[in-house]
């Protein structure tokens, strides 16, 4: 069969996915994550691996908007009054959870027993890390979309949220920066250093560039809209794909490009608002059922201690996180109470993240098995995600 009618097969079944999940009062992403592993080669095999192994540009596509619109959250302008609180806190709680998960998985490597060779442990504890510093922003949004909540307490933690997967996207290509810098120089030293600092200042000038084009342009587009988010779109795919073709990180790219953009443009939000009306549902609904479409069931069973201590330090490393930056800016007492366990949810970026090592070099090995377990912890971070981010909104209702 053509990838067209998969494609139409996914748009078909997804349409059902999405109208069950709001029977079921359940968020559309974990319908979506249903629906992939159920169509999948691994359960009833409706969707082939061959369809699954050509599907990398949808997955381009879907990440390379996925970080811009990270980056595009933050704007000074709406985080001025509290952004140095924001980025305090962020950074506690994202560089705890970093070393928390790190420092557990690198200790108990021998007993996690992942089947990876003990040259693996420092790569796998890094990976890991960073994964778990992301928080779903697409769960969060829906959660205070039901609940019709916008007060101080929402606003921060939208800010927290962008924040921390910005911080997520940069640990991350650090990781893989310096982990493929490593493998050249036979081992992490201090010569890797020499190849992570040009990367990592290349890939944030290469999203400044884009940025600065694509205003450019935009400004001669002024007053039509459909054609300045065309155009948008154009140089967002643009710097992606050159990020990849120089072997920069187009992770970061993007998400450079989406911070730039966001600030500089004062019509930036026409184009995220044509994004989240058109663009969006079909670019989710394409991401998660392609990405659950890679989780192996079978292979998750004999992995249950993994999860378990990934899910739970995890949400420790945030709690923690968010207690101590709470206590540096003195921030208010609803916030040091109840943002951490609002930050548990996670899908998107953790999940996009692990799909990006799938082609990278150095990462074949250790690549499906991080995919298979940040896939089986989406599933525990959606289901129980939602209901501690609700709760933590109810409590500070008031504020």
């Amino acid at each position: 069969m053509e990838p067209l009618f998969f494609v139409g097969l996914i748009f078909l079944f997804g349409a059902f996915a999405k109208w069950a999940s709001l029977k079921l009062k359940m968020l559309y992403v974990v319908g979506y994550l249903t629906l992939g592993f159920l169509i999948g080669p691994k359960m009833f095999n409706i969707v082939p691996q061959e369809f699954i192994d050509g599907s990398h540009i949808i997955i381009d596509i879907s990440l390379s908007l996925i970080s811009v619109l990270v980056g595009a959250n933050l704007r000074y302008n709406i985080l001025k009054d509290v952004w140095k609180k924001i980025v305090v806190i962020s950074i506690f709680e994202a560089i705890f959870t970093f070393i928390f998960i790190g420092i557990i998985f690198y200790t108990l490597f021998d007993f996690l027993d992942m089947g990876f060779a003990t040259n693996y442990r420092l790569t796998i504890a890094l990976i890991f890390g960073a994964l778990a510093s992301a928080t779903a922003p697409a769960t969060i949004l829906a959660v205070l979309h039901e609940l019709r909540i916008k007060n101080r307490f929402s606003s921060f933690l939208l800010g927290v949220v962008a924040t921390d997967n910005a911080i997520t996207l940069i640990l991350f290509s650090m990781v893989v920066i310096s982990t493929r810098a490593s493998t050249e120089f036979a081992g992490y030293s201090f010569d890797t250093i020499f190849v992570i600092v040009p990367i990592f200042f290349c890939t944030v000038l290469l999203g400044i560039i884009g940025a600065l084009i694509s205003e450019f342009i935009d400004r001669g587009f002024k007053g039509y809209k459909g054609i300045k988010t065309t155009s948008t779109l154009g140089m967002i795919f643009i710097v992606y794909s050159t990020s990849k073709y120089f072997g920069l990180d187009p992770l970061l790219a993007s998400l450079v490009m989406g911070i730039v953009m966001s600030n500089l443009s004062k019509n930036f939000y026409l184009v995220k608002k044509e994004f989240d009306y058109h663009l969006k549902d079909i670019i989710f609904l394409l991401f998660f059922t392609l990405s659950a479409m890679h989780l192996n069931i079978n292979f998750l069973l004999y992995m249950p201690a993994v999860i378990f201590i990934y899910v739970s330090f995890r949400i420790a490393g945030k709690m923690v996180g968010v207690w101590l930056g709470s206590k540096v800016v003195n921030a208010p007492k609803s916030i040091k109470k109840y943002l951490g366990m609002a930050l548990f949810p996670q899908a998107g970026i953790a999940i996009g993240l692990a799909l990006s090592l799938q082609n990278e070099v150095g990462f074949e090995t250790v690549a499906p098995i991080v995919l298979n377990i940040i896939l089986a912890t989406t599933l525990i971070h959606e289901f129980i995600g939602p209901l501690l981010t609700k709760y933590a909104l109810t409590k500070t209702k008031g504020i």
